[in-house]
């Protein structure tokens, strides 16, 4: 056994946490099928979003998890629903008097609105294809349709048909009376209209293979196979026809989806299967404390996110406590980007088994990139803000000053924060900058500043500047120094939170921070 496998079977990381639920699940043989088998789930109704994100990061980070435990080989399936009905038209869209000419026909059977793919089902499959790529996962694409057409659920189709009532019971007492009087896990697909019906089954016949249904137009009786892709399950059987199906070792689910889990746990033992390992997290919340919901439209964007930020930043807001809920809006970027940052510089320093804890481990696949320089984004958005700064070779001026050995390309990822920052403070910090004069107390106080900085020695560094910004908030009587601080950000940057005073000057510059004072003092910021 290697020495990192040996760490990694006590590493306390929720992803080694899961990891070793599945090592126990499949033990050290390899699975009939060849391989340990994760899945994430996706409803191609509409596009990939930050919720998908998350799943798929999450999962991919269980993933890796497992193989620094076991050599068993794995696949990550990123299955679409894409025989779903179309439910309504959405209002994203072109071309929707076209599509609502065909409600309730399957994803797949639906003509692109944008005319680009074979159908909406087709086109939507790219997008999140092209999504997924975009951030380097690794997975299998698995689409429905293909699988029920092609009779790769033949035999968990016929499974769930040989234990009709059993899969029944298990969800009537979950319906209402009127639904209960209706329901039957096989939706069979309209011959002559192409539409997956909601009708009642009046007739099952296991030996043949078939349902049978009223047509809901010309009141005769139809018979049809459930396999070949001619009937499709609800969704609660459906998932666990396809954890049966596929032999899934591991998926993760939301917490509104705790329900379903349990319900379809159910159903995949009655088809004797053995459900996946399971593992729930928390819905995001908005700014005020409101689930997300693409409805409202009160969520953040993936989009959105990248505007501002690396994508490294988001898996790190992933990462941290899923089984927490956590505000999803813009004011958590900055501090993200900042977490991300703070535990890459950390990684070099740290013994096996701290790595093995560390957030940087796990959203690099192990191998995270080396430290750059050790500016903070809260420190260059302060900078952005300061210089008024609307592209990043404005910022690019100060650093290089600060750190002569940086560059845009020895620091890469620092040239990317740069232009996050430029475009952060363009749109969030610019319109709500709003200086206010100092106090007296404030006034004297500044003035010392002044003077302080102007003796200090060239060579002065961030470490010693923070200390007289301490000396003189204390010399000056502020009981609680986080208002001294709060002045300083007020008066000096028109906000009311900012960074660490003594880097800040050492980047900003101790003339220009004095400058900064003097406006400050003659009111001219204000």
């Amino acid at each position: 056994m290697s020495d990192l496998r040996s760490v990694a079977l006590t590493a306390r990381a929720w992803p080694f946490e899961e990891a070793r639920k599945v090592v126990k699940r499949v033990g050290d043989s390899v699975p009939a099928k060849g391989y340990v088998l994760f899945e994430t789930g996706y409803g191609p109704s509409g596009l990939p979003h930050i919720g998908t994100f998350g799943e798929v990061a999450r999962t991919s980070m269980v993933r890796r998890a497992f193989r620094e435990l076991s050599d068993i080989p794995t696949e990550l399936f990123a299955f679409s629903d894409d025989m779903d009905g179309l439910r309504k038209v959405p209002g994203n869209v072109p071309n929707q008097d076209m599509l609502a000419q065909h409600i309730g026909k399957p994803l797949t059977q639906v003509p692109d609105p944008f005319g680009t793919h074979e159908s909406f089902g087709h086109h939507n499959n790219a997008r999140l294809r092209a999504f997924l790529d975009s951030f380097g996962f690794s997975y299998t694409f698995q689409s429905a349709t293909a699988c029920y057409q092609a009779g790769k659920f033949d035999q968990a189709l016929l499974q769930v048909l040989r234990n009709y009532d059993a899969v029944i019971n298990v969800i009537l007492p979950t319906l209402g009376a009127e639904r209960q009087a209706t329901y039957s896990p096989f939706l069979p697909i309209c011959p002559r209209t192409g539409i997956v019906l909601q009708e009642p089954i009046v007739a099952h016949d296991v030996d043949a293979g078939t349902v049978t249904y009223r047509d809901p137009d010309t009141a005769q009786l139809v018979e049809v196979p459930v396999t070949g892709g001619q009937c499709k399950l609800q969704w609660k059987a459906d998932w666990a026809m396809r954890w049966y199906a596929l032999e899934v070792d591991y998926e993760m689910s939301g917490k509104d989806l705790i329900d379903s889990v349990n319900l379809s746990s159910k159903i995949c033992r009655i088809l004797g299967g053995r459900p996946p390992e399971s593992f729930t997290y928390e819905l995001f919340l908005d700014e005020n404390g409101q689930k997300i919901s693409k409805t409202k439209g009160n969520g953040l964007a993936v989009e959105e996110w990248l505007k501002y930020a690396p994508q490294e930043s988001l898996a790190q807001f992933m990462f941290q406590k899923p089984r927490a809920a956590k505000k999803l809006f813009f004011d958590v970027i900055p501090k993200a980007v900042d977490e991300y940052r703070t535990w890459i510089e950390k990684f070099p320093e740290q013994d096996q088994a701290q790595q093995l804890e560390n957030p940087a481990w796990h959203i690099h696949a192990g191998n995270p990139p080396a430290p750059e320089a050790d500016l903070s984004f809260g420190i260059l958005l302060n900078l952005a803000s300061v210089a008024n700064a609307e592209d990043k070779s404005v910022l690019w001026g100060f650093i290089t000053r600060y750190r002569p050995d940086a560059t845009p390309q020895s620091a890469p990822l620092l040239d990317r924060m740069v232009g996050y920052a430029v475009q952060y403070y363009q749109d969030f910090v610019k319109p709500e900058k709003k200086y206010r004069a100092p106090t007296e107390q404030e006034r004297a106080a500044l003035a010392d500043l002044r003077a302080a900085l102007a003796a200090m020695p060239a060579e002065a560094d961030a470490e010693a500047l923070q200390n007289k910004v301490f000396e003189i908030g204390k010399t000056h009587g502020f009981e609680n120094l986080r208002d001294w601080f709060r002045a300083l950000y007020e008066t000096l940057l028109g906000q009311s939170q900012g960074p660490r005073m003594g880097s800040f000057i050492a980047l900003y510059g101790v003339n220009e921070s004095i400058a900064l004072i003097d406006d400050a003092l003659a009111g001219k910021a204000a």
